[in-house]
């Protein structure tokens, strides 16, 4: 939380980060946000797991956020920051000396910035990031790490807009992604960071051969195997005070209780890999319930035709049908849980799901209610997923993360291999 420090470590290195104010009153919040445009990310000063951080979309949200979720004063100030729309994050676990950086992993978050780290799937390495990106994160690594001072570990998050790539934070210490990272890469880094902070160099650990003896973990090349890192979370295990299931949807705020990791030659057998260990397996034929906001309607149209190329039956709800419908797909409108059964029965899609009738659910949040609460209808949607026990998507990029999923073990090809084989081919 030393962001004025940090904050003179970026701009001595001139990289870049997102407009960001720390506010000691509602006035104080309205005016920084105002300056930085929203939506912005705010959150209480100091605390971990982005807890009680929200994204707000305008002022009278940030109103209600200011009421609902915290108190404001000059003792409990709360920090607001410029939200990155349509941004790919990006993990970084390195090894400083003093002169030599060891770059332990490059991870690319499957879901957009603006979903915890913790709760993201991630892979490494990454799946759209060039060798161009990868480099000029390597070198705004490298000078974070000299200008903090750290010897050891260190992690570092970076989200790509467009071309420009931001600093979100860095933490001079071993991150929960250097177990996944070890194990993807083969790499004993947390034994090596604790001799790096005894003194010894990274030449040296290179010549033991505890390192690699040339490059580092961001090596990896298309015959590398890829590692997807997934987030656990206990959904199906926990209930709201009034006994209703929690909601699954994914934000600033870590829900998980764990990780897994899917690995192989090709993406979509990792992911599908992954999703096997965290949930279960994906569904390879069957039902798909589609229905999102606006904004996103775009953005689904070919990974839902594919699945229905696939031979999946899609539901959707009236206005996500419709859209499908101009773009070649063959789709059944339901109703919404809001709407009631029909006139002659029909079932609204809650039900349909709690009949067993539904055997994929994809739905992004709508936004939320002036209380702060999920809109009705998704919220119905997704907490009858998890009575089910049904997989629910709530992001694009999860989405065609599936898809790819689901051809993959389509295909045939996913096979059982130990950690220590993938290791020793390296």
């Amino acid at each position: 939380e030393e962001r004025g420090a940090f904050g003179q470590v970026l701009d001595a290195e001139n990289l870049p980060a997102p407009k960001h104010g720390l506010a000691r009153s509602f006035d104080e919040a309205r005016l920084i946000a105002d300056e930085i445009g929203y939506p912005v990310l705010v959150r209480p000063s100091y605390v971990l797991g982005g807890r009680g951080m929200e994204i707000v979309y305008d002022e009278g949200a940030l109103s209600a956020y200011i009421g609902r979720a915290t108190e404001v004063s000059p003792a409990h100030p709360v920090l607001v920051d410029r939200f990155l729309d349509d941004a790919v994050e990006i993990d970084v676990d390195a090894l400083y000396d003093g002169t030599d950086l060891y770059l332990g992993g490059v991870m690319e978050h499957i879901e957009e910035a603006g979903v915890h780290s913790g709760d993201s799937a991630c892979s490494l390495p990454p799946i759209t990031l060039g060798a161009e990106v990868v480099m000029r994160i390597r070198t705004s690594t490298e000078k974070i790490a000299r200008g903090v001072g750290v010897r050891g570990l260190i992690n570092i998050q970076f989200a790509l807009a467009g071309d420009t790539l931001y600093v979100l934070e860095a933490n001079p210490r071993a991150s929960r992604t250097v177990p996944f990272v070890s194990k993807a890469t083969g790499t004993q880094l947390a034994k090596a960071a604790a001799r790096v902070m005894l003194g010894t160099s990274i030449a040296d650990l290179r010549a033991e051969g505890m390192l690699r003896p040339t490059g580092d973990g961001s090596d990896e090349d298309h015959t590398s195997p890829v590692a997807v890192k997934e987030a656990v979370m206990p959904f199906n295990r926990f209930r709201t005070v009034d006994g209703i299931s929690v909601d699954t949807i994914l934000g600033p705020e870590m829900k998980s209780t764990g990780e897994v990791m899917g690995l192989d030659l090709g993406f979509g057998t990792a992911f599908a890999k992954s999703q096997v260990a965290a949930f279960g397996p994906l569904p390879t034929e069957g039902t798909v319930f589609i229905s999102v906001a606006n904004r996103d309607k775009r953005f689904i149209i070919f990974p839902v035709k594919r699945l229905a190329d696939l031979g999946f039956q899609i539901l959707a709800t009236a206005g996500t049908a419709s859209m499908l419908r101009r773009h070649g797909v063959s789709v059944t409108t339901v109703r919404k849980y809001s709407q009631g059964p029909g006139p002659d029965g029909e079932k609204t899609v809650v039900q349909a799901i709690l009949d067993g009738e539904v055997d994929l659910i994809f739905n992004t949040p709508h936004g939320l209610s002036q209380d702060g609460r999920p809109r009705f209808d998704g919220y119905e949607i997704r907490t009858a997923s998890v009575l089910r026990n049904i997989p629910c998507i709530t992001t694009v990029q999860g989405l065609a993360a599936a898809v790819q999923g689901i051809e993959a073990v389509r295909s045939g090809n996913v096979g059982v291999r130990s950690l220590q084989s993938w290791a020793a081919d390296r």
